[in-house]
């Protein structure tokens, strides 16, 4: 599509325009995924908890909620890393789904139960086990390096999390809390975080567990749902995946749409653009249209494509170049209230400085003449929602939720859209 085109249907829809033309294939397109990442950990420093995704709004507006992480052992087992967060914690009524708080002595506590509550209230809204991420990749790869080892990590997998047989609990318990598994092995035959094992066996083995976990999910349920979160960059997905072999057997793919560029460079950029910047003198220019592209060139069908977008910017210090800030050097990663280089929608929205957008490559950003902040709002996330209705790629994906703010403004933007 035309990048005019685009921009033309964007700021209809900004408008609240409703006579908009699209393809005829777009307008016969539904059932779009709208997922988000719901992180374990956010009930302590963050205070996020289940019920607030209740009561922001976002829970009506969600098809899929993507709980993180569960974490792969060093003798190739799933398992709980948190489990007073996921199970034992007993639950305040005030933080509670349904305003009552967990009894003495009941079968499940924690976020487990919340979420249990949560799909009661909202029966259309499936609930994932992700299964990995940036902190628990570490051992996948001799998890599945062999026909045993693979069998016996998904079956580890699909005991502990759907047919819910929690350590310290009657087997059972915390059965009918997660429709499927969402794999988030971050990453096979490539650097992830430091100290994950890699082998060049990765790329097969990855694709032979994914067939073996959708074939013990068909034994559990039919209708158990297999997802996986993959990467942006080229590289990595030659490095990593099988991909035409590897969406033969999932329901869908979230797609990596953030983190194109961040702190660990010493200039400037987009943490998530829509459309390759001309501008960008990276010697490989992201984008998610790019990705988008790549995946499909190499069997992925458009319909299983499910775009991530980020709910939190990244943000340089130390930006004194002028102009816009962008491209520009910086001394390092910009403070944040959580980490480094890093901070929420929801805090984002309310920072000083100059706001500076750029239709032609979907992005925007925040200059104050020393930070730069590069992060998507409302705005940003109709023009990429209206790509991917025009594009009939799958839905979307925000990491994460809690970095929304309490209007659920994001959501609700992308639900704006894809519904």
């Amino acid at each position: 599509m035309q990048k005019k085109t685009l921009i033309t249907l964007t700021l209809s829809l900004l408008l609240g325009l409703s006579a908009i033309s699209v393809p005829a294939e777009a307008q016969t397109r539904s059932g779009f995924k709208r997922v988000a990442y719901f992180i374990q950990w956010g009930v302590y420093g963050r205070n996020y908890h289940v019920r607030d995704v209740d009561v922001s709004g976002a829970a009506a507006k969600l098809t899929h909620l993507n709980y993180a992480f569960g974490f792969v052992d060093a003798a190739g087992s799933c398992y709980s890393a948190d489990p007073w967060a996921d199970w034992q914690r007993p639950v305040p009524a005030e933080q509670s789904v349904d305003g009552v708080a967990d009894a003495p002595g009941q079968a499940l506590n924690g976020n487990l139960n919340q979420l249990r509550k949560l799909k009661a209230k909202h029966p259309g809204l499936k609930v994932l086990i992700s299964l990995g991420g940036w902190t628990g990749s570490k051992y996948f790869s001799d998890a599945v390096l062999t026909p045993g080892s693979r069998a016996r990590l998904a079956r580890s997998c699909v005991d502990l999390w759907l047919r819910g047989d929690l350590p310290g609990l009657e087997p059972g318990a915390g059965a009918g809390v997660f429709d499927g598994i969402d794999l988030d092995w971050e990453w096979p035959g490539s650097a992830g975080a430091e100290g994950n094992v890699i082998q060049p066996e990765d790329k097969r083995n990855f694709t032979l567990f994914v067939e073996e976990l959708r074939a013990q999910l068909d034994g559990y349920a039919r209708d158990a749902e297999l997802t996986a979160f993959l990467p942006a960059a080229a590289a990595k997905i030659d490095a990593g995946y099988e991909v035409r072999r590897v969406f033969r057997q999932l329901d869908f793919a979230t797609v990596q749409g953030y983190d194109l560029h961040g702190t660990w460079e010493p200039r400037t950029g987009h943490n998530g653009n829509l459309l390759t910047d001309r501008r960008d003198p990276n010697p490989v220019r992201y984008s998610v249209d790019q990705t988008v592209r790549d995946y499909v060139s190499r069997g992925a069908p458009a319909r299983k494509l499910v775009i991530g977008v980020p709910a939190y910017g990244q943000g340089w210090t130390g930006v004194t170049g002028g102009g816009d800030g962008l491209y520009q050097p910086a001394t390092g990663p910009a403070p944040g209230k959580w980490a480094a280089g890093n901070e929420d929608y929801k805090d984002l929205v309310n920072k000083p400085g100059k706001r500076y957008r750029d239709l032609l490559t979907g992005a925007m950003w925040l200059y104050d003449g020393n930070e730069f902040w590069s992060y998507d709002d409302p705005a940003v996330l109709v023009q990429k929602a209206a790509y991917i209705r025009l594009k009939g790629l799958g839905g979307s994906m925000m990491w994460s939720i809690d970095q929304d703010d309490v209007r659920a403004s994001l959501t609700s933007a992308l639900y704006s859209v894809l519904r």
